[in-house]
């Protein structure tokens, strides 16, 4: 997960309070933005007027995105936030599950765990959070062993790694 700004928070809150089902518009511009470097660099650039940009937006975009989300990137590219978009994107994604009671999770562990330990942590996770959960498996062999479960700003630390390093402070 990316870091969000106070500034992203709000216009993705702003735009999900007018449209909560406008993640896929979003994501058709974030593939622009991934696939065109030069169509990024144009919205930011501050030399192009603001009249130009709006014509290459709806150039791209008038077919492809829903009148709000077309007008939201407007908004974006005239207070010149358009640089935050991705970070938009996920605090938007972030509003989403929250209406629809998903926490998404970070777990690390030192080796593939099989299906059933994976559902198991799952489980243990949705009681203790009260929440469906998402989870993105990673593997970190330095960890030795255990898992490091990451859960917002928050970190829980099981790992073999953590263990040793706090008995060696001792």
């Amino acid at each position: 997960m990316i870091k969000v700004s106070t500034s992203a928070i709000t216009y993705a809150k702003s735009l999900f309070e007018a449209d909560n089902n406008a993640l896929s518009d979003l994501n058709t511009v974030l593939d622009v933005i991934n696939s065109s470097k030069e169509f990024e660099l144009t919205m930011l650039n501050p030399s192009i007027s603001l009249q130009t940009k709006y014509e290459i937006i709806d150039e791209i975009f008038k077919k492809e995105l829903n009148e709000k989300v077309l007008n939201f990137i407007k908004i974006l590219v005239e207070k010149n936030r358009f640089n935050e978009f991705e970070q938009i994107i996920q605090a938007y994604s972030n509003e989403l599950d929250e209406m629809n009671n998903i926490k998404r999770v970070e777990i690390v562990s030192a080796v593939e765990l099989s299906d059933e330990q994976k559902q198991k942590t799952i489980e243990k996770l949705h009681i203790r959070l009260n929440k469906e959960v998402k989870v993105n498996w990673a593997l970190d062999t330095n960890i030795i062993g255990g898992l490091v479960i990451k859960i917002d700003d928050d970190i829980i630390d099981t790992s073999l790694k953590n263990k040793l390093d706090k008995l060696s402070k001792i």
